[in-house]
């Protein structure tokens, strides 16, 4: 089954067609710059350029920034204000004329890690802990996203959101050496694991790349692997989405 998978960031706004049986691109990946301001009109016209380039008919899957329930936005980070309270999906479908999924960024990346990525297709609970300026997750349960979890966002023992101990934000703003960060790491995977029980973990976003530094030293009572899509998965992930959703296939 092929589905337009596109990527909704704070500066750009990528899209490919997905094979979603194997999760590979079925063309070059096509991006446009997300217009400023970033309204709800005009990232629909920027969604319906990168669908028009494709001269695509079939059903789109798409990654958005924030909070989403039954494709109505709850929260836009880096992108407008005014897309709060929004059907993203109805939308995107009258501008395409296509039939839209809208899933959180997050979840569609944590979808292909673990379908296609470093989650090896693992039965059971997946967490995806995306680590750049924020901490960002992602839960799937036996291949099926449970959607719009903030688990960077709990508290440690002493009142501390984590985020702001362990993302790489924080690292470089206390100038941490990879064996202190790691520390910090192996406490919130400690507590992530008490709350969540998960099966694996994946270690995506910026930290992923330099997993070499640190992942001797990671102490944790699941397999802890880095993330392998890099910044294909939010393609990948919304496109997987929209057929577990719609269940459509693309006309011939």
């Amino acid at each position: 089954m092929q589905v337009l998978g596109i990527d909704i960031g704070g500066s750009g706004i990528k899209g490919a067609p997905v094979e979603t049986t194997t999760g590979e691109l079925q063309d070059e990946r096509f991006r446009v710059k997300t217009p400023s301001p970033s309204t709800p009109k005009a990232v629909v016209n920027a969604v319906d350029e990168v669908a028009r380039h494709f001269s695509w008919k079939g059903p789109i899957g798409i990654g958005f920034p924030g909070v989403v329930r039954r494709g109505v936005i709850g929260t836009a980070a880096n992108l407008d204000n005014s897309w709060e309270g929004q059907n993203a999906e109805e939308a995107i479908a009258r501008k395409t004329g296509c039939p839209v999924v809208i899933v959180n960024d997050a979840d569609a990346a944590g979808l292909a890690e673990v379908k296609f990525g470093g989650g090896g297709s693992e039965p059971g609970v997946v967490i995806v802990v995306t680590i750049g300026t924020g901490i960002g997750t992602a839960v799937v349960s036996n291949g099926a996203v449970v959607p719009n979890t903030e688990l960077g966002h709990m508290f440690n023992s002493k009142g501390v959101d984590w985020e702001l101990l362990v993302s790489e934000a924080a690292k470089k703003r206390e100038d941490l050496k990879w064996a202190e960060w790691v520390k910090r790491l192996n406490a919130y995977l400690k507590d992530l694991c008490f709350f969540m029980n998960p099966d694996r973990i994946i270690i995506g976003g910026g930290v992923s790349r330099k997993f070499e530094k640190y992942g001797s030293d990671i102490c944790c009572e699941v397999p802890v692997v880095p993330a392998q899509l890099r910044n294909l998965a939010g393609i990948i992930g919304a496109a997987l989405y929209a057929e577990q959703r719609l269940g459509a296939q693309v006309p011939a």
